[in-house]
């Protein structure tokens, strides 16, 4: 009889085993809603920003064109060797002044076109940097700074924090923007890039690739 019971615990614990669904690393939040992702980071917080054109894994938008904005043109689809993935995102910046600001800057949004003046955002706590890729396409290209937040407001960003000047090489680099003690809990400018027609008088084309919060 002990031997019979002792079989059927066996038995019921590996069926419980078996359909246990396997545990997936909170990775972020947004407005209450847990978000998740299988190859989180070994940190446990992956939050993409940009890691391929249409992934869903992707965040933000490119929609904050600042400065010289009619000097801009970008590619979020661009196979010229990218970082990694199929795609990277191309930046051509042709220092015209066009608006007559003498720089040039994209923020990536949420939601897009958002400069404070709406509700939005993502709950980022957690992150302790954003790591991106990044290469010139001659080298040598400067940029002013890189940015996590800043956008002020009704609805501001709740920190912000800066990497720059940064001139870029023609090898795939990768630069850190720290966040450790930062208040993450509502960033709705996840990203940022400028650059002056000063320090690049004849413009540049640069790459981004893998945007991430870790």
């Amino acid at each position: 009889m002990k031997k019979v019971l002792a079989a059927a615990v066996a038995v019921l614990m590996a069926a419980g085993i078996a359909g246990a669904a396997p545990k997936k690393a909170v990775v972020a939040s947004d407005a209450g809603t847990v978000v998740k992702k299988e190859a989180a980071k070994k940190s446990g917080f992956f939050f993409g920003l940009y890691s391929d054109q249409g992934s869903r894994d992707d965040h933000f938008a490119p929609s904050g064109w600042m400065g010289d904005y009619g000097d801009l043109k970008i590619n979020p689809g661009c196979a010229e060797n990218p970082h990694n993935g199929k795609y990277c995102f191309k930046v051509t910046y042709s220092a015209r002044a066009t608006q007559n600001a003498g720089w040039a800057g994209i923020y990536w949004q949420q939601p897009a076109n958002n400069w404070g003046d709406k509700k939005g955002g993502y709950n980022l706590t957690g992150a302790t940097k954003l790591t991106f890729w990044a290469r010139g396409d001659k080298g040598g290209e400067k940029m002013a700074e890189f940015k996590v937040g800043g956008i002020t407001g009704e609805y501001p960003d709740s920190d912000s924090n800066t990497l720059g000047p940064v001139e870029l090489t023609k090898a795939w680099t990768q630069y850190t923007i720290e966040l450790k003690d930062k208040d993450l809990s509502n960033i709705i400018g996840g990203f940022c890039w400028s650059a002056s027609k000063d320090d690049n008088p004849n413009g540049f084309i640069i790459y981004l690739d893998d945007i991430q919060f870790e």
